[in-house]
């Protein structure tokens, strides 16, 4: 699962060191055009729903947070 969304994140995203960075949002890494493409291609591969009130920056400031996202969405 960690590299389907890393690949899905590199492909959105290029150039940005996903596996170590951990302020996606808060530094402005990804802006919020991004983060839509993001969720919508998490969607797609991992047959997730991800709602409105799961877009806050806790849940993409890292790799490890959108993990933690997707699984506790698939419960």
């Amino acid at each position: 699962m960690l590299e389907e969304l890393l690949e899905i994140l590199t492909e959105a995203v290029p150039g940005v060191d996903f596996e170590t960075e951990t302020a996606l949002v808060d530094d402005e890494i990804l802006e919020s055009l991004d983060i839509v493409t993001i969720v919508s291609e998490i969607k797609e591969a991992f047959d997730v729903e991800i709602s409105v009130d799961d877009l806050v920056p806790e849940n993409f400031n890292s790799v490890q947070a959108m993990l933690a996202l997707i699984e506790a969405r698939k419960e």
